[in-house]
Formats: C-alpha cells, structure tokens, sequence
C-alpha cells in the first residue's frame, strides 16, 4: 500500500508540480473558458436574430425568404460536426488567419447560435400573445414591445436551457487542440507525452471541467431561483 502511495504521489508531482506544470492547467483553462464564453455571446446574438427570422412570416401566412434562410442555416450547422465545422473555419474560410482564438469563437458562436435560435424562439412562442397587444395598445411600436416587454419574459424562460447550453459549449472547446490552441485538453495531452504517464494529466483535466460544470450548474440554478422569487413578488 506505502509502495503504491509513493508511485501515485510521484505521478501527481510529475503531472502538477513539476516545472510548475499547474500553471499550463491553469492557462489552459482560462483559454478554454474565455473562448466558450465569447463564443456563447456570439451564439445569442446570432440565435436571437435567427429565431425573430424564423418567425417572420408573409402577410399571406406562408413561409418568409428570411424562414427559409434561418431554416437552412440551422440544419447545415445541426447537421454537421463542430469539429469539422472548426476545421473548415480554420483551413478554408479564415486560411490567411493564424488568430486560432478568433477562429475558435468564431466556429463555436456560429454553431451555438442555431441551437440558441430554436431555445429563443421556443421562449418567444412561450410568452402570451396578448402580450403583444397590450404593448400596442399602450402606444409602444412592434419593436419597442419586443424589447420591453416580449423579450425579458422570453429570456427568463430560456435561461435554463441557455445555461445548459454554455455548458454543452465550455466541453465543445476540448477540440480547440485542432487550430493549434493550447486549451485544457490540450495541454492535459502534452504534459502527458512529456511524463509518459496518461493517467494523471487527463484526470486532473477531467476534474478541472466536472467541477466548473458543476459550478455552473449551481450558478445558474441559483440565478434561475432568484428570477422566479422576483417573479413571485
């Protein structure tokens, strides 16, 4: 048991302490959550203006050429793999660039955001349609009533799967590797091939995303707690 204590404490020397090894996690890390965060940002941006495009309709009821762009774009985004999404990016549309952080927020913004549309317009549907009239009746215009009144509501609704989704989003960027970025999963493998034990770094790596996701989930569940007590009030 001593013997297997002693080789399990030089592992995690090796794999931690090392050089100072823990700094690369901790770099690595950052990298990973400064992509999935600006990437999450873009991806509601873009998810907001594709869900308002697939609600747009024709005065005659049928399908707008804006719900049929949207359309598309989601179903070429789902249907394809972000990792090949983000070999694309970085290979073909941005080839002359070599900013991997700007490719990878790019790629992962783009493909968050047609998973965000479908989450914000199932939150926009939510929201009573009498809601609508009640802000044109109180003199607001159609956009004034989307952002003051539809919009919150629809938001409070889809926090919940948006959290999920940025969570989906932070374990996404472990492919990052791919353009070159020395991300969480990126450096847990490189230090691995410098001690030539697997093992501890991949673990620790393992560990680090558990606990931020569990993290997260807290927060936003903390969050989500605070908005329905607000909405009690």
């Amino acid at each position: 048991m001593s013997e297997w204590l002693s080789k399990t404490a030089g592992r995690f020397e090796a794999a931690f302490i090392t050089g100072d090894r823990w700094k690369l996690y901790v770099s690595g890390f950052l990298l990973t959550f400064r992509v999935a965060l600006i990437a999450a940002v873009l991806g509601v941006i873009i998810g907001t203006i594709l869900a308002f495009m697939k609600l747009h309709t024709r005065s005659d009821g049928k399908r707008s050429l804006l719900n049929i762009v949207a359309d598309f774009y989601i179903d070429v985004i789902r249907g394809t793999p972000s990792v090949l999404q983000l070999l694309i990016m970085w290979f073909v549309i941005m080839a002359n660039s070599k900013n991997g952080v700007l490719v990878a927020c790019l790629s992962f913004g783009i493909n968050s955001g047609a998973y965000v549309a479908e989450i914000i317009r199932a939150g926009i549907l939510s929201v009573d349609k009498g809601q609508m009239e009640a802000g044109r009746s109180l003199g607001l215009s159609t956009a004034q009533t989307y952002r003051h009144i539809i919009l919150p509501q629809a938001f409070k609704t889809a926090l919940p799967p948006l959290g999920n989704e940025f969570i989906v989003l932070l374990k996404e960027t472990a492919i990052v590797g791919y353009v070159s970025l020395s991300d969480l999963t990126r450096t847990a493998n490189q230090i691995a091939s410098r001690t030539y034990d697997a093992f501890m770094p991949l673990i620790g790596a393992a560990f680090i995303y558990l606990l931020t996701v569990k993290l997260l989930t807290l927060l936003f569940a903390q969050i989500e707690k605070r908005m329905r007590r607000a909405d009690m009030r």
